[in-house]
C-alpha cells in the first residue's frame, strides 16, 4: 500500500489560545485532489497552519508522507489567502522570485537554476506574459496565478491552497481550478484547495473535507454532501438541495439558500 500523502490521527489544533480542530483523523491518498469546506471560522485556515508546522499540534500525530509534520518542508508548496497587496512596484516575475527557498532567512538569490525555477512556474500557470509587468497593475486574477507559481516554486508534492478563487467572478472561479486540477494531475501531486463555494470543483474533486464544529468529515462528495452526513456534523438540521447542476446547504427551517461553508444562523456555526 502507498503511504498516505497526509495523515492525521486525533489531532488538536489551537490559535489564539482557543481550540478549533479537537481530535481530528483522517487519511489522504497520495494524488488525490481535495475540497476543504466549511463555515468562517471552522479552521481550514488552522489545519493548514497545522499541516506547514506553522501551529503545532496540542494532541495527536500528523504526518506529510509518511514523515512527522515539520516547518520548512519544501515538499509543501502553501498558497496563502490575497489579502493586501504588498510590494505592488515589484515585476511579476521578482514577485515571484521572492518566494523561492522561502523556508530559509534571507534576501533571495536567483542564479542559472532559480532563474528557471521561476521562468518554468510562471509558464506553469501560463503567466509569463506578467513577468515584466507590476503587479499593482494586476487584476486579482492574475495576481492569484503569481500566487500559484510561488507555490509551486519547490516542486512540492503536496498543494496547500487556501481561497484560490476568491474575489473571482464564477468564470475565472471554474478556469483557475481546471488550471489548478490539470497542473496537479500533470505533476502527480496532492492538493487541499479551501473553498467558499463548492459549484466550481464539482467533477474535479476526489475527496471532500468537510469541516464544523471543531470536527472533519472526509469522503467522496456524494457521501459528505448529503443532508444525512452534514446534520450529523452539525449536530443540527441541515439540508442538502442540489438543483441546476449545482450543490447549495440550506440551513433548519429552509432560510436562506446558502453555499455550502456559509451555514450561518446560531445552529450551524462552526
Amino acid at each position: 500500500m502507498s503511504i498516505p500523502a497526509l495523515d492525521l490521527s486525533h489531532v488538536t489544533l489551537t490559535r489564539g489560545g482557543q481550540t478549533v480542530l479537537k481530535d481530528i483523523s483522517f487519511s489522504v491518498p497520495p494524488g488525490s485532489f481535495v475540497g476543504v469546506l466549511g463555515a468562517n471560522g471552522a479552521g481550514k485556515t488552522t489545519l493548514f497552519r497545522g499541516l506547514l508546522g506553522l501551529e503545532p499540534a496540542q494532541g495527536g500525530v500528523i504526518c506529510v508522507n509518511g514523515v512527522s509534520v515539520r516547518r520548512g518542508n519544501r515538499s509543501i508548496g502553501y498558497m496563502p489567502q490575497m489579502r493586501k497587496l504588498i510590494g505592488g512596484q515589484l515585476s511579476g516575475w521578482s514577485m515571484v522570485a521572492a518566494a523561492r527557498r522561502g523556508e530559509c532567512w534571507g534576501l533571495p538569490w536567483c542564479g542559472a537554476k532559480g532563474r528557471k525555477s521561476v521562468q518554468a512556474a510562471l509558464e506553469a500557470v501560463d503567466a509569463l506574459d506578467l513577468a515584466r509587468k507590476p503587479v499593482a497593475t494586476l487584476s486579482g486574477g492574475q495576481r492569484q496565478r503569481l500566487l500559484l507559481a510561488q507555490a509551486l516554486l519547490d516542486d512540492p508534492t503536496l498543494l496547500l491552497l487556501d481561497e484560490p478563487l476568491a474575489s473571482l467572478d464564477p468564470a475565472r472561479m471554474r478556469e483557475t481550478a481546471l488550471r489548478i486540477h490539470t497542473l496537479a494531475r500533470s505533476r502527480g501531486m496532492t492538493v487541499l484547495m479551501s473553498a467558499h463555494d463548492i459549484n466550481p470543483l464539482l467533477g474535479l474533486m476526489d475527496h471532500v473535507l468537510y469541516l464544523a464544529r471543531g470536527k472533519a468529515l472526509l469522503g467522496k462528495v456524494e457521501d459528505v454532501l448529503t443532508t444525512e452526513a452534514l446534520t450529523a456534523l452539525y449536530g443540527a438540521p441541515v439540508d442538502v438541495v442540489r438543483a441546476g447542476g449545482r450543490v447549495f446547504v440550506v440551513a433548519e427551517g429552509g432560510g436562506a439558500i446558502l453555499q455550502p461553508h456559509e451555514c450561518v444562523g446560531g445552529h450551524t456555526h462552526a
